[in-house]
């Protein structure tokens, strides 16, 4: 973890809100996602990857990972004193931390421990998404519900854990996006790469098609539209879509494409959680040249009014979410 130390504290003057708090909040995620991935790499655990048969808040079947990462990731921000409370995806209520952390923690986390949990039993990559708040109530107060319905233009930090053939960690703290890879011979994660950025053109779209259906009239035509045979634009483009979020984030921002899943008669107010994993993720998209929407406005600027709110989600080239902007608008009212 050295590394990563190191690269947060080289360039201090740079990055304010890069203290020695948050550069230890990071090490403590560092911490958890490198206990998760021991704990799906080895076969002897393979009863982990199984469903538990219970349901988190927003009515899923939780698998057994979902469950154990929670715990993990709880049980190791609870003993730290700079995080004030801890918002989960798995989680009905905040996790209002005791003593002297509720009181002078600076920090929120909002989380969603594992990403992608339908596919862990047939081995495609999932992750840990998270967020990183600076509370707003004053120090030496407990916080309030006030501290994570905050938009997510205030956040300062967020990224996720990539759990695949590499496990690697993309992150933000609002100066671009940095990738690291994790070298299991010395334990640490390594700086590959930094300021990534988007390509400028993309060739990839990701959707759920199986619910096409149920879509609205413009994000129908928009799907038309990239299906369509087009040499000057470069179409039509190729789909590729896991069901797993953070793995299809992650190839869009290195490949170049964009990421929907829209409201459905189904999932009326869309399906994908707007704190813990719509944020973070439109955070590091901004970061990387690209742009985050609800099909009409940006994603960062939404006040949440609640903590599972879901919201509908076109991230990816700012171009291509541009135009499917336009055809949502264009056929709103059909």
């Amino acid at each position: 973890m050295q590394i990563l130390n190191n690269l947060f504290f080289e360039s201090q003057q740079d990055f304010p809100y890069l203290t020695k708090e948050l550069n230890e909040i990071f090490s403590d995620i560092i911490l958890g996602g490198k206990i998760i991935r021991y704990k799906i790499s080895k076969p002897k655990f393979i009863n982990i990857l199984a469903s538990s048969n219970k349901k988190n808040i927003q009515n899923e079947i939780q698998m057994k990972l979902d469950q154990y990462a929670n715990k993990k990731f709880i049980d190791i921000f609870k003993s730290k004193k700079n995080i004030a409370g801890i918002v989960s995806e798995e989680e009905k209520e905040i996790i209002f931390l005791e003593g002297d952390s509720a009181k002078k923690g600076k920090y929120v986390i909002l989380l969603d421990p594992i990403d992608g949990s339908s596919n862990i039993d047939v081995n495609v990559s999932i992750g840990t998404i998270f967020s990183i708040y600076q509370r707003i109530t004053p120090i030496g107060v407990p916080i309030t519900e006030a501290d994570f319905l905050q938009p997510g233009n205030k956040q300062i930090a967020a990224g996720y854990i990539l759990y695949g053939p590499s496990t690697v960690l993309i992150y933000s703290t609002g100066y671009g996006i940095n990738k690291l890879i994790y070298d299991s011979t010395l334990g640490i994660f390594s700086l590959l790469k930094e300021k990534i950025m988007y390509p400028s053109k993309g060739k990839i779209y990701s959707i759920n098609e199986g619910d096409y259906n149920s879509f609205p009239v413009g994000v129908k035509k928009y799907i038309k539209f990239c299906q369509e045979q087009n040499k000057e634009t470069n179409r039509p483009y190729t789909a590729r879509y896991t069901g797993s979020f953070v793995a299809d984030f992650h190839r869009n921002l290195l490949k170049g494409g964009i990421y929907i899943y829209p409201n459905t008669t189904k999932y009326p107010n869309g399906k994908l959680r707007l704190l813990y994993e719509c944020n973070p993720i439109a955070f590091l998209a901004e970061q990387g040249g690209g742009k985050a929407s609800d099909g009409n406005k940006r994603i960062l600027d939404i006040i949440p009014n609640k903590l599972h709110q879901r919201t509908p989600f076109f991230v990816g080239i700012k171009t291509m979410v541009d135009k499917a902007e336009l055809f949502i608008n264009k056929h709103c009212y059909m």
